[in-house]
């Protein structure tokens, strides 16, 4: 098989249908930048996810003077319930789930909250206003519904509480962008597929006469085929690299300098270096489809 022949075969396709050939780059350049901002998206899920999972705490908040729970109709949590809740913790059946457990006093939480907040809040908030924490660290925070269940309804126990949960809005948030940039990309990809195949089938009407005569010299399908399906390739490609610089330029303006500085509670992100291992699976992506595609069509066309 010539090379050189069918290299310039497909070059020669490309130049005529110029026009529909930068559809073609265009439509696979956004899909596929959708695919990378999908994928991105779940990798930045996951990261968040491992980070907050091992440094997320389960609170047990003792009942104060104003709490109005009904497990603390007596008023302030005891030093009974305290020892209660503490042996509770140290117990069989729920120290192996536990790394470690600190407990801050009323005390402690108004410094804390004063350093917080700021001291023009000290004539606002009193000491006894502030519950005695049980603070616990878990060694699977998945588990924090066995601590919850195990101090619900307890005498003295106000609340207790999965730092977690108050991430759930975000990641379910980030969860349903991802999806619908799935969604977007997908029906992308389909109208990619789709004008490549058109492209292909016009490329092939307007060099019919040479496919005859190609044809009647005894040309085997797969000679005819294969520049043909170039022409798609190298269209899905040059989409494929320009998707792949959007990720990247996306990743390092977007979040390495936008995003890092100014968004404090989220400590971990993606990076260049992971923008650099969705690349090949964005150019697999397009060559792939692109492949499968074009020779579709002219298979097709050459059989009516």
């Amino acid at each position: 098989m010539r090379v050189g022949l069918i290299l310039s075969e497909a070059f020669t396709g490309l130049r005529r249908n110029a026009s529909m050939v930068i559809s073609v780059v265009l439509v696979t350049f956004v899909s596929l930048t959708f695919v990378g901002a999908a994928i991105l998206m779940q990798m930045q899920i996951a990261t968040m996810k491992d980070f907050w999972v091992d440094r997320a705490q389960v609170a047990i908040y003792m009942c104060t003077a104003i709490s109005q729970a009904p497990t603390c109709t007596g008023g302030v949590a005891t030093d009974e319930q305290l020892a209660a809740v503490q042996e509770k913790l140290d117990g069989p059946a729920l120290s192996p789930l536990i790394r470690d457990v600190r407990f801050e006093d009323s005390e402690e939480a108004y410094q804390n909250v004063l350093e917080l907040l700021g001291e023009d809040y000290a004539s606002v908030i009193t000491p006894d206003q502030l519950n005695e924490t049980y603070w616990i660290n878990l060694v699977d925070q998945n588990q924090s519904d066995v601590i919850i269940e195990a101090f619900a309804g307890t005498e003295g126990v106000e609340e207790v509480q999965d730092q977690l949960q108050y991430l759930e809005p975000l990641f379910s948030a980030l969860t349903v962008a991802t999806y619908i940039a799935v969604g977007i990309a997908a029906l992308m990809l389909i109208a990619a597929v789709l004008l490549i195949a058109t492209t292909i089938r016009l490329s092939a009407f307007a060099r019919r006469r040479e496919l005859g005569i190609m044809r009647l010299v005894g040309a085997s399908n797969r000679f005819i085929q294969t520049p043909f399906v170039l022409e798609g390739v190298f269209a899905a490609l040059i989409g494929s690299i320009l998707a792949s610089a959007a990720v990247l330029a996306g990743v390092h303006f977007g979040v390495d300098q936008y995003l890092r500085g100014r968004v404090e509670f989220v400590t971990t992100w993606v990076d260049v270096a992971d923008a650099w291992l969705v690349v090949p699976v964005l150019v697999l992506i397009g060559v792939v489809l692109a492949a499968l595609s074009a020779s579709f069509a002219i298979r097709r066309w050459l059989r009516a």
